[in-house]
């Protein structure tokens, strides 16, 4: 295995030796203490641990008897359902592998995972998606069974299809597979973690359990001062994205937090006011939206109200960024909490202590935004190959313009051009069956006999808090034509940040200046120059955007320019307007 560390108690949590160790054993110890919570039949229902380790324990024993093995991978396509975390642990629990899978893919999407990982079952939440498996499985071969929690489709002769119902009826003995999971090794292969695929064919990311139990032992040290137990998480991103295949499938629930699977973001807001969660993640997109919405809403009702928020806006962002507030200031920036931000605060329930920005670069200035109306908003920073949390800001050390400090037992470093390298027992054990791609991305450095760095192919440096920041992707800098490097997510995040500007991707490599090509949000196509005016206006003479044009379709995951995870294809969007590019850059 490459860049893996020695297995000590530190990469353990309380002594738990593996994911489902974890799970089960606090199962034991809570049994009818809430867990999980999710929609169904036009009603929400909650699963308690107990219940959770009754039907993990009926579905391990259900997979075995189909012939599921340790070693075996498991493709796992669902939405966020309780269900999905039930497979999730008993897929290990046996030993076998857990490929979760982005419920967005294309049919030649879930071809090359399977292909790639060679599973022979794979297990699904509805028929839609088992009938693009079944249609990925027949350009792929390899799949012999295919278990739906709905109604199955017609399967083609040699596949048998299975209800889930059939699993969960499967006798079990929850207490024994207790004592079987205690002998799992933290070294062993728990899942495979696929890349977005943004530069390339996404590679099998293959995380131990000592790997993301090095991250639940990490944020237990570091937020254990929020006090989050009994708390609830409203769960939106997918849980086959590798952030909330940790955070929201074992590290909270670890730290004691209620799972609650949202139906989506145009059901969050009603979510919110429900459930009044305590730990909320959401993408920068979906920052981006709501500040839109509440901006919208103020200054469609004007007046008094509108003063008073910006005013609160203001006082907040000097808070934070100076010059201090002066004694009259600090009265009224007090009232206008109460008049203000907890008016704001109560749109997202009110009772909010987290609020976790993951999947790409959040901008400071959007940050700032929500930051100077009372909420909690934190940005960290991971990758699939790290478990997948790197390091994360804390409220009460909330610098936004960085991704804070490493989290305990990580080892940060910045190489001589730049790049961020990683250590630790977070760090993959490689890309599953490419060698190539394992040793370029896990090496060790001259001198240094203490383990191979995960190179991140990420750029940035540390300063003098141990905080880090983050410039770029290494490999991902356009230099002009006259040797100047700039980086293009800088510029992207900035564009994006502007209420006109819903998506963009900039180009420019090797020649006189940077071009765009602009998807306007919903008709504010004719505002777009004045957004970039403002963003030009704050970019040096190199980095401004010369010519641009709009474009008529968004980026989806549906025409192949957005990865499930929500992060823009760069390379795919050139491609495909290569021509508008070049007449841009005439």
């Amino acid at each position: 295995m490459h860049g893996t560390l020695p297995v000590t108690q530190e990469m353990t949590v309380g002594g738990w030796r593996s994911l489902p160790h974890m799970m089960l054993g606090l199962a034991a110890r809570q049994p009818d203490r809430p867990m999980l919570r999710g929609w169904r039949d036009k009603a929400w229902h909650s699963v308690t641990w107990g219940r959770f380790a009754e039907r993990v324990a009926a579905v391990a024993a259900g997979l075995r008897a189909l012939g599921v093995a340790h070693g075996d991978r498991v493709l796992l396509v669902s939405d966020n359902r309780p269900e999905f975390l039930i497979a999730d642990t008993a897929i290990m629990a046996i030993g076998a592998v857990t490929v979760p899978t982005y419920t967005t893919n294309t049919i030649p999407d879930h071809a090359h995972v399977l292909r790639d990982c060679g599973a022979r079952i794979a297990i699904t939440s509805s028929d839609m998606l088992a009938a693009r498996v079944l249609a990925a499985a027949t350009q792929a071969h390899g799949l012999d069974t295919l278990v739906c929690m709905e109604a199955p489709p017609p399967t083609p002769d040699g596949m048998r299809a299975v209800e889930w119902s059939t699993l969960e009826a499967t006798p079990a003995d929850a207490g024994a597979l207790i004592a079987e999971v205690e002998h799992i090794p933290p070294g062993r292969l728990a899942c495979l973690i696929y890349t977005s695929g943004t530069g390339g064919n996404p590679k099998g990311v293959m995380l131990p359990h000592r790997a993301m139990l090095s991250n639940a032992e990490g944020a237990r040290r570091v937020l254990g001062d929020l006090n989050l137990d009994g708390g609830r998480y409203l769960s939106f991103l997918p849980m086959s994205h590798s952030y909330e295949h940790t955070v929201g499938g074992f590290i909270l629930p670890m730290l004691g937090v209620e799972v609650i699977y949202s139906r989506g973001a145009d059901r969050m807001a009603a979510e919110m006011a429900e459930f009044k969660p305590t730990v909320i993640t959401a993408v920068p997109r979906l920052f981006e939206v709501l500040k839109s919405r509440i901006v919208g809403q103020v200054e469609k009702g004007g007046g008094l109200k509108e003063k008073l928020f910006n005013k609160a806006l203001a006082l907040g962002l000097r808070k934070m960024d100076g010059p201090r507030l002066g004694l009259i200031e600090r009265v009224v920036d007090a009232v206008l909490d109460s008049l203000v931000r907890d008016k704001i605060r109560a749109r997202f329930g009110g009772e909010v202590l987290l609020m976790v920005s993951g999947g790409a670069r959040l901008d400071p200035d959007l940050s700032g935004f929500f930051l100077a109306l009372g909420m909690p908003v934190i940005q960290g920073y991971g990758q699939s190959e790290a478990g997948p949390v790197v390091s994360v800001n804390l409220p009460w050390a909330n610098d936004r313009r960085t991704v804070g400090g490493p989290l305990p037992g990580v080892e940060v470093k910045i190489a001589e051009d730049g790049e961020i390298l990683i250590r630790g027992g977070l760090v993959m054990d490689g890309y599953w069956g490419n060698e190539d791609a394992s040793r370029n991305a896990l090496r060790d450095l001259p001198g240094d006999a203490n383990g191979a760095w995960l190179h991140s192919g990420d750029v940035g440096h540390i300063d003098a808090a141990g905080r880090i920041h983050i410039t770029d992707r290494k490999k991902d800098f356009i230099k002009l034509l006259g040797g100047d490097m700039v980086a293009p997510s800088k510029l992207e995040t900035m564009l994006m940040a502007e209420p006109e500007i819903a998506q963009a991707v900039v180009a420019g490599e090797g020649q006189p200046g940077i071009v765009a090509l602009i998807v306007p949000a919903e008709g504010l196509e004719a505002q777009v120059d004045k957004a970039l005016a403002r963003v030009n206006a704050r970019l040096a003479t190199i980095e401004r955007i010369r010519r641009w044009r709009t474009l008529d379709e968004p980026f989806t995951t549906e025409n192949g320019l957005l990865t499930a995870s929500m992060k823009t294809k760069r390379r795919e969007v050139m491609a495909r307007y290569a021509d508008e590019l070049a007449a841009l850059q005439k």
